[in-house]
């Protein structure tokens, strides 16, 4: 997943073509086979890099977060640059986590391609900035990677709440509880009165702030499964 940054609008740039287009690059590289699976860090390299070169600018930033399981090995390697991220569920309990990388209160990391002569002004953080992690999954272990529009909006407990209801591991059923967790998370950021994890973040820095926070929300679901051609 990754997360274009909406500060674009602002100069006429629609902050998702950015965002898109970095990670189509990535699915791209992976579907060439041009990726190692222990690396996550190299296919988003590799993606900003050819993005960088492209003859025709595309201007932008965003935060990226890329997940790849190793059938192989039953690992699970992770790279992570901003404030979009990952949960690992086993046993209705979360055993993994991305950390968020911000410079200063909402200001994630990010990946940036600034016009020419305005590098200097635009935050730009490089891919190899990814936090990266690698860990062994089990079968059922399930896989949540969102943009922070799910996780400014909500704590972990409901995002439990909500993965408790998949009954089984069937496209059907794990598309509902996806789009169940975004439209929930949809609801909280426009509610004026609630305590979301932004407000209360934004609190613990000093700010006086209540309420959901609107954003961009994506919502992935993955279960580990046995693999069957």
């Amino acid at each position: 997943v990754a997360d274009g940054v909406g500060g674009w609008r602002d100069y006429g740039v629609d902050p998702s073509q950015f965002s898109g287009t970095l990670m189509k690059t990535c699915e791209r590289l992976v579907k060439e086979g041009r990726f190692v699976p222990s690396n996550p860090v190299g296919v988003l390299t590799t993606s900003y890099y050819e993005l960088l070169q492209n003859k025709v600018p595309l201007l932008g930033s965003s935060t990226a977060c890329i997940v790849v399981l190793d059938r192989q090995s039953h690992q699970l390697h992770t790279a992570n640059l901003g404030d979009s991220g990952f949960l690992v569920v086993r046993g209705g309990e979360v055993i993994h986590r991305s950390d968020e990388q911000q410079h200063y209160f909402n200001t994630p990391f990010q990946l940036s391609i600034a016009p020419p002569g305005a590098e200097g002004a635009v935050l730009s953080d490089s891919p190899e900035s990814a936090d990266s992690s690698s860990f062994d999954v089990q079968l059922g272990d399930i896989i949540l990677t969102a943009t922070d529009g799910l996780f400014d909006n909500m704590p972990d407990y409901m995002i439990l709440q909500e993965l408790k209801k998949l009954k089984n591991s069937n496209y059907e059923s794990i598309q509902q509880t996806a789009r169940s967790i975004a439209e929930q998370a949809h609801v909280l950021a426009y509610d004026p009165n609630y305590m979301s994890p932004f407000a209360q973040f934004a609190c613990d820095n000093g700010l006086n702030v209540r309420g959901g926070k609107p954003d961009d929300i994506t919502v992935l679901l993955s279960i580990v499964a046995e693999y069957t051609d």
